[in-house]
């Protein structure tokens, strides 16, 4: 959604990235690649644990490209977080809630490959459950390429379009900066993937180019 958060910020409003995990222990290789292997030695895992900080760097340099300064990480396990319970880690998101005061959170799909996604997803249906001081008007879930198409047979059906035909630019330089998760084409996490992906859900809304999201829950206090 680098579009989207372009465009926001282009907008004058104010906002925060959150990266829950690692993002690369999951790969059991300090190569940037997958292993077959479950076990990590040490030596492999001290060489990864500096690669994540190189990860967090390059995420911090396309947040700067696309305008945001505020990004924190956190250190839940990658692609494990079903080890953890929905507990803590909606505990987690709601100390974030109270702290940056979000007007709109946008968080990952339900229907996602990836078990982080959807427990994320869970999480933040629970932090931002109504209350009497309700103050999150809108959740929204965004899609993730190489994640979200291939959570087969279920599917992103996104409800929401955003038009980033002036900000398409923007995202792919952002993109460009996370050296740790491009990918050549005809990987959906490639400069032209991504293009593709934003023709796409152009032409299904009538913009040049776009980003699709599933308006999850929205409140309104007058028409």
């Amino acid at each position: 959604m680098g579009g989207t958060i372009t465009k926001y910020v282009k907008n004058g409003h104010e906002l925060k990235i959150i990266i829950m995990a690692t993002g690369i222990i999951s790969r059991r290789s300090s190569e940037y690649t997958n292993s077959t292997n479950y076990q990590i030695n040490k030596k492999t895992m001290e060489k990864m644990e500096k690669q994540v900080s190189a990860l967090q760097k390059d995420a911090s340099k396309a947040a700067k490209i696309m305008g945001v300064k505020n990004i924190e990480f956190m250190d839940l396990p990658d692609n494990e977080m079903d080890k953890i319970s929905n507990l803590e880690i909606t505990k987690k998101i709601e100390s974030s809630i109270t702290d940056f005061r979000p007007d709109v959170i946008f968080t990952h799909s339900q229907n996602d490959i990836n078990v982080d996604h959807r427990m994320l997803y869970d999480a933040t249906i629970t932090a931002t459950r109504p209350h009497s001081k309700y103050q999150v008007k809108e959740v929204i879930s965004f899609e993730v390429p190489s994640s979200t198409e291939w959570y087969f047979p279920a599917k992103f059906s996104p409800n929401m379009f955003i038009d980033i035909s002036k900000e398409l630019a923007t995202k792919i330089r952002a993109l460009s900066a996370y050296k740790t998760e491009i990918r050549n084409f005809p990987h959906p996490r490639s400069e032209k993937g991504l293009e593709v992906i934003a023709r796409r859900w152009g032409t299904v809304s009538g913009f040049s180019a776009a980003e699709a999201f599933c308006l999850v829950r929205q409140f309104k206090n007058s028409l």
